[in-house]
């Protein structure tokens, strides 16, 4: 069985002590491709060593995290816009909103999540969307500028079956990850009654590590583990799961079969 991990930060510091290793376990356990979403400016350099480390496995985005948006955020997407001259991107993001941390900056995230947008449709792109405490608030602003029918992920999904189905509806697809495992996190019941259509598998390592790993630092090598819980949700078996959300990521990031 082969995997798609459509998010993950593997250049992030914390797999500084063993990258390479930890990238060699996701391949060895059936992770054909990872996704790397951007941060910030600083976070580029580190994720183009790793594309150049590991091409044809893992491929980099450029986004501006909401978390790191605040008052400067219009001179970071200046300088990070350059990037997009200097080298290929298979995404825009991570960006989105985050109300869960801090609400000072919203009117900001929102007109960093236009710009991100705008770059989307430049560049014919996908959109990786983080929407934390915010889903409602992201659904109706990328709803407002969706006119020319955007597509990506709203990354680690976690609303209502009514949200799911407007996200859907937009072109979007839904991001799983390790909260589908968490006790009563109701991911699982939403994703069983809209189906696997519209669903790709992420882990958003280094965090959110699933069941049995929680608390620990979580890893690419850990989808299978969400996949087997997306197959009991759904009914369907998990070489079913894996195919289904592998094929969903090809189609996001506009790659095919026998490009791999």
């Amino acid at each position: 069985m082969k995997f798609i991990e459509t998010h993950a930060h593997i250049y992030s510091r914390k797999f500084a002590a063993d990258r390479n290793k930890v990238i060699q376990d996701a391949i060895d356990a059936g992770i054909e491709q990872i996704y790397m979403p951007n941060i910030d400016l600083e976070s580029i350099e580190g994720m183009l060593e790793v594309e150049r480390d590991f091409p044809g496995v893992c491929f980099p985005m450029l986004g501006l995290h909401p978390c790191d948006v605040g008052e400067d955020f219009e001179k970071q997407l200046s300088q990070m816009e350059e990037w997009w001259g200097k080298h290929d991107f298979w995404g825009v993001g991570e960006t989105g909103i985050d109300l869960y941390w801090d609400k000072t900056y919203f009117e900001q995230q929102q007109e960093s999540l236009k710009r991100h947008i705008q770059w989307a449709k430049e560049k014919q792109l996908p959109l990786i969307l983080h929407c934390r405490e915010s889903i409602q608030e992201t659904i109706d602003l990328v709803q407002s500028l969706n006119e020319e029918k955007l597509t990506g992920i709203f990354h680690c999904f976690s609303g209502s079956l009514e949200q799911a189905r407007s996200i859907i509806e937009m072109g979007f697809y839904l991001g799983i990850g390790g909260t589908l495992t968490y006790k009563n996190s109701g991911v699982g019941e939403v994703i069983a009654a809209t189906g696997l259509d519209k669903v790709v598998l992420e882990t958003d390592s280094p965090y959110l590590a699933p069941v049995p790993f929680r608390g620990k630092r979580n890893s690419p090598e850990y989808i299978p583990h969400i996949a087997e819980k997306m197959a009991a949700f759904t009914g369907k078996t998990l070489e079913e799961v894996a195919e289904v959300t592998r094929n969903n990521a090809l189609k996001v990031f506009k790659q095919t079969s026998h490009e791999l």
